[in-house]
């Protein structure tokens, strides 16, 4: 929708009105407050600036998915409960079970 021809006259011109377009009062000298070409360029800034955000936030997800490369999960398996854990821990988190190292390695 257009709304460019949306104005209020202020003061006649020479030619009495009504005025079909901006135009033909500015041929005339009207005086008109021309409020449709501002909505019309508030519009197409709202419809630019919403179009560049999602991009830049496509751009931003694309990155972070790039960046973070998934690291292994090292894990082990408790000797008293038989729940895996992670390959570092001394005690188990469910029975607590404390976990003997054999070789720089815990069992």
């Amino acid at each position: 929708m257009d709304f460019s021809n949306l104005f209020l006259v202020l003061k006649e011109g020479s030619a009495p009105g009504p005025y079909p377009s901006v135009a033909e009062a500015a041929k005339v000298g009207a005086v008109t407050i021309n409020y449709g070409i501002f909505i019309m360029t508030i519009l197409n800034f709202l419809i630019i600036a919403f179009v560049v955000f999602m991009m830049v936030r496509t751009i931003n997800r694309v990155k972070r998915e790039k960046e973070v490369p998934e690291q292994a999960v090292v894990t082990k398996e408790c000797g008293f409960c038989y729940t895996t854990i992670p390959d570092k821990a001394t005690r188990c988190p469910n029975c607590t079970s404390e976990l003997k190292s054999v070789g720089g390695r815990s069992l």
